[in-house]
């Protein structure tokens, strides 16, 4: 059997091919990383096919090659329980987004919020269904507190698109093999393709007024935390570890939406209290102005990620296309990114004992503080990888060209 490979091996480009790409998120409505990656890919494969978004949003647009169309909220006067308003919305819109005439060459889903989207255009209009996956439901059991019995749904959903998609992306070798082990799934049709960072917008930048306003001082070291208010993210964890760091260095939150009221309660509780005995502990809630985000990253000393599951982890890439070096949680795809010792530090995760973890956090955390040489090595070391592995246009020219195999398949 035939597998594509990602060569890059088509010498002329045929821009009569069309993409539609089905998704939850679009910049600037995005709250993680798969809203982040579907922008950037969007943009990169414009330039070598045409492209037709369609999203969960207010707006639409435009651009050469690039069509964004917004389907507005569809849950405003569900009387169903809250917790399956997003389940029922996504249904709604997926919907939506087929009875817009479709005249792509391939549709390609991010999320299970687009995947019964996807399903319908395979199956309706005829053409082959790609999908990236970006995290597995059956890793995220925690995502029941959020969806109650629409978890259910999640998973079937997620079974299903994968059972009868034509091609199936992952972001990492390491998802690829969770994949493979959770679903009974043909091998061949699963490919690697890494999401990247955007080089141009993500590098090292001097821009402290943007800091100010923040109560950040950009003279004075900083740690560096960015993540939704999930389990996930392990923000709980980072939360514990700050409390063991050294005062005289401050810490920056960045933290989107929380999944429920109640780690969001948890987490406000928390941050409160620790803020009552240690001084610079910042938190920014849900920025969405990327060249502020942009100096929080470059400003920082170090950055830290303390995820219990990630299947790729951009925020860990763009930290390092700003030369700042990472402490992260060894798990899913990080491994991929960050090279202990060369670009950072891993750190093993034992679910049986966070403390080891969050005792471990701070102790390579402290000692990059205390060393501005290793960090200024480790951060130049991560833009230089960052560069020769992650650029989007290499990643919209495999996507491309998964596009091109399926469609001459027969």
């Amino acid at each position: 059997m035939a597998h594509f490979i990602g060569l890059s091996f088509f010498l002329r480009y045929d821009h009569s091919m069309k993409a539609l790409i089905l998704t939850k998120e679009y910049p600037p409505h995005i709250y993680g990383g798969a809203g982040v990656h579907v922008g950037n890919l969007s943009k990169a494969l414009s330039k070598l096919c045409q492209v037709d978004v369609r999203y969960f949003g207010p707006d639409s647009a435009t651009k050469e090659n690039l069509t964004i169309t917004g389907f507005p909220v569809k849950s405003k006067h569900y009387t169903a329980p809250d917790q399956l308003h997003s389940v029922f919305d996504a249904v709604q819109r997926s919907l939506d987004h087929n009875t817009l005439r479709i005249d792509a060459d391939v549709v390609h889903v991010h999320t299970w919020y687009a995947h019964f989207g996807g399903i319908l255009a395979k199956l309706t209009y005829g053409i082959p269904l790609v999908v990236t996956v970006h995290s597995l439901e059956p890793l995220r059991p925690w995502k029941r507190d959020q969806l109650g019995g629409g978890y259910d749904f999640t998973c079937w959903i997620e079974k299903t698109v994968l059972d009868l998609a034509d091609a199936v992306v992952a972001v990492s070798e390491e998802t690829k093999r969770d994949i493979i082990r959770l679903f009974p799934i043909n091998p061949h049709k699963v490919h690697v393709i890494h999401n990247g960072v955007d080089l141009d917008e993500f590098k090292p930048t001097h821009a402290p007024e943007l800091l100010r306003p923040y109560g950040i001082d950009p003279d004075k070291p900083y740690v560096l935390f960015v993540g939704r208010i999930t389990r996930q993210k392990g923000i709980l964890h980072m939360l514990n570890a700050i409390d063991r760091m050294d005062p005289n260095y401050q810490v920056v939150l960045c933290t989107g939406n929380a999944d429920t009221k109640e780690i969001e309660g948890q987490v406000t509780a928390r941050i409160q209290q620790i803020q009552a005995h240690r001084q610079g502990v910042t938190w920014i809630r849900n920025l969405n102005d990327t060249p502020t985000m942009v100096a929080l990253y470059s400003h920082a000393a170090v950055f830290c990620c303390t995820s219990i599951y990630e299947p790729f982890g951009i925020i860990n890439l763009e930290a390092m296309a700003c030369e700042i070096p990472v402490v992260a949680s060894k798990v899913g795809g990080i491994k991929e990114i960050v090279v202990h010792g060369e670009t950072g530090v891993l750190i093993p995760l034992d679910p049986d004992d966070s403390t080891r973890f969050e005792e471990q956090i701070v102790v390579e955390v402290t000692q990059l503080m205390n060393d501005e040489p290793l960090r200024k090595k480790l951060g130049k070391a991560g833009r230089e990888r960052a560069l020769n592995h992650f650029s989007w246009r290499a990643i919209a020219q495999k996507t491309y060209d998964l596009y091109h195999w399926l469609s001459a398949k027969p």
